[in-house]
């Protein structure tokens, strides 16, 4: 009986029914492109609900380290929860009602500056100007003749006073929401993790989800209060700088810095436009009113390329593109809020992605 040759089955043969098995797999990848689709549209219909939630819980991790330094001296967090909230309240809304007076003064102004700055610049727009007027004389010629013109008279409000009346009441129980979220996490700090830690099982489980959570609070609350930290420190040096300079309402300068220094590259390009603006409107010599928004961009390269770097480290440094996708999507998501809070959302996730083994690939990609 002749024997059977026996032909040896490689390792690159026998991936082969793996191979036809790719099917499923792409169906599972459509299901979960389809699933983060769905949270997305879910997010977004209920952004209403999920942005104070969102601001409280960023917000506690940034309070959370006053109220356990108060908790040493022996107040309780209840009571230092409430301290916070009205003290911090209180100086909000000092400060609103202290910059309410110059910034919409500046904002009636702001369509003058604009007509002073185009005026300043008519020597650039002159050689535009006739070729627009070269352009519109060949549409009259080719327009037809029996057209008469017609003016209409239209009444507008103005876009504040809509934007106020529309979306008041909405902001306002957003605000209240908000406030009592971030109380209740405050003043019953720690009293989640000892329920969710019962829920797990295995003891070394258990060690290894109280370490996670200390560490990803700890970080959290670091890159928090050390962003504001910072952003306070160059608002101050800004408004000091242009107040030195001779521009009018320094602390109202320094506060629109801090501001938007929460949102990278977008914000300091609006600084410096409004900057610009306001520079113009208060001197004739636009060279001289140039000096204040380049004194504004040389403190924000410092800021920006040197100081934030060497205080935040290698190990919270985002992505510069994810950055500004992360604008973009949170801008669309929540609006202006969205715009600020993209940054903090963002640095949050990496450091959660750096402590789970299988996400580990997802935050140095962020990085």
């Amino acid at each position: 009986m002749d024997a059977v040759p026996v032909v040896a089955t490689s390792p690159a043969r026998r991936g082969i029914p793996d191979l036809l098995q790719r099917p499923f797999d792409i169906r599972s990848l459509a299901l979960t492109g389809l699933f983060v689709l769905a949270v997305f549209y879910t997010m977004y219909f209920m952004r209403s609900i999920l942005l104070p939630i969102v601001l409280a819980l960023l917000l506690s991790y940034l309070l959370r380290p006053v109220v356990r330094a108060l908790a040493r001296v022996r107040i309780p967090p209840s009571i230092s929860a409430a301290l916070i909230l009205l003290s911090s309240v209180a100086v909000i809304g000092y400060a609103i009602s202290f910059l309410a007076t110059p910034a919409a003064s500046w904002l009636e102004k702001a369509p003058y500056s604009l007509q002073q700055l185009q005026k300043k610049l008519l020597p650039l727009q002159r050689p535009m100007e006739k070729v627009a007027q070269a352009s519109g004389e060949m549409e009259k010629l080719t327009a037809p003749s029996n057209l008469q013109a017609k003016t209409a008279v239209e009444v507008k409000q103005h876009p504040l006073t809509d934007a106020l009346y529309v979306r008041g009441p909405e902001v306002a129980m957003s605000l209240v929401a908000m406030l009592i979220l971030l109380y209740f996490l405050l003043a019953y700090d720690g009293v989640f993790l000892p329920k969710v830690i019962k829920l797990i099982p295995r003891l070394a489980d258990k060690k290894r989800a109280v370490a996670i959570a200390h560490d990803i609070e700890s970080h959290v609350s670091r890159y928090l209060f050390t962003i504001t930290v910072i952003n306070i420190c160059l608002g101050i040096a800004v408004g000091t700088a242009v107040g030195f300079l001779g521009l009018k309402n320094p602390v109202m300068w320094g506060a629109m810095v801090a501001l938007l220094n929460f949102v990278p590259y977008l914000g300091a390009l609006t600084g410096i436009a409004c900057m610009t603006l306001g520079a113009v409107l208060s001197y004739d010599s636009f060279a001289y009113a140039l000096l204040f928004p380049a004194t504004y961009l040389g403190i924000a390269m410092l800021e920006g390329n040197f100081i934030t770097p060497w205080v935040m480290g290698k190990s919270l440094t985002l992505n510069p593109v994810l950055i500004l996708l992360s604008i973009t999507f949170w801008g669309w998501m929540w609006g202006i809020p969205g715009v600020i809070l993209a940054v903090p959302i963002l640095a949050a996730f990496k450091i959660f992605c750096t402590y789970i083994n299988q996400m580990e690939p997802v935050a140095e990609f962020l990085s």
